[in-house]
């Protein structure tokens, strides 16, 4: 039976290219998108929400916005790598998807309570909103199976030389989230890193002959020039989407069991995970920690539901 899901996010190209993996992969019931600040404001990540559901003709999956600030500090856009819009490079037109008048916590926690199994939450950008709702609901854990994201890292950072976008944006709210007892599996940059959209990806999706199939390979085009003038990435490594495949197949994204804690008081380390892989510390294990991609069989599963959603626009 398909794993039902609801993912949050920040759209953010790879937020997009998540969306659709889920709407598009039989494996998964998408039963709501939730959208949160980060890689831009709310409104704009809202906004490309909104946009990716018309465009890829996904109906019927309600979508609702969240949280505009992180829990403590002010928020920090990724415009340098996403753009002004959040989702620079294709020309959008005006989305027909409207989003629904609740605020993504609630939405997300009547979903949970409605819903006759346990719910897997998806995050793919900063953890405001699931902290929200473990905070404000604390019952709401009882009907998560699972929390699947992407963040963290257990290397380097992509913000700080320590910390990744997502934690780094609200690392409070990580924390939360970490010490909830909540089953969470960390995609983090270690793992997505490996996750790269080579021409030959790109290729794959512009041989699919679809409209939806050239504003993918667009969305990575732009994203390919940023993360080659930014990080000297020769390509644009896809990080949501790994959380994703995660849920569809455990077999694409393969995962140990560790302590994961989030530092929140360092001068320089500030948003870091530490992953303690090793077991040095005296700490009980609460995450899994993605540690290795099958390539192929990730970009077979993300080119498939592509090419799917392209079928029906």
């Amino acid at each position: 039976m398909p794993v039902p899901i609801i993912i949050d996010c920040d759209p953010g190209h790879d937020d997009a290219i998540a969306i659709m993996l889920a709407a598009g992969d039989p494996a998964i019931d998408l039963l709501a998108i939730t959208t949160v600040a980060g890689n831009q404001t709310v409104e704009k990540t809202t906004l490309n929400a909104r946009r990716v559901c018309t465009v890829a003709g996904i109906t019927g999956v309600p979508i609702a916005a969240g949280c505009a600030q992180p829990l403590v500090q002010p928020l920090l856009v990724a415009d340098d790598v996403h753009g002004d819009s959040g989702m620079d490079g294709p020309q959008f037109a005006e989305p027909t998807v409207d989003v629904v008048p609740e605020h993504a916590v609630d939405l997300m926690y009547r979903i949970l309570t409605e819903h006759p199994e346990p719910v897997t939450l998806v995050p793919t950008a900063p953890l405001t909103n699931i902290a929200l709702l473990l905070t404000r609901y604390p019952d709401a854990a009882e009907h998560i199976r699972e929390i699947v994201l992407m963040g963290g890292s257990t290397e380097r950072g992509n913000r700080t030389p320590a910390a990744e976008f997502n934690i780094h944006v609200d690392p409070e709210a990580a924390d939360i989230v970490f010490r909830s007892g909540v089953p969470v599996t960390m995609c983090g940059l270690n793992v997505t890193h490996q996750a790269l959209a080579t021409p030959e990806v790109l290729a794959r999706l512009e041989g699919l002959g679809t409209e939806l199939g050239r504003t993918c390979a667009q969305l990575m085009t732009y994203f390919a020039a940023t993360y080659l003038r930014l990080w000297g990435f020769a390509s644009p490594p896809l990080h949501d989407p790994v959380a994703v495949a995660r849920v569809i197949d455990p077999a694409i994204v393969h995962c140990v069991d560790a302590s994961v804690a989030v530092e929140l008081r360092g001068q320089h380390t500030r948003g870091a995970t530490v992953v303690d892989l090793h077991q040095y510390l005296d700490r009980p294990v609460n995450a899994r920690v993605a540690v290795t991609l099958e390539p192929e069989m990730f970009w077979d599963r993300v080119i498939a539901a592509v090419e799917v959603l392209g079928k029906r626009t």
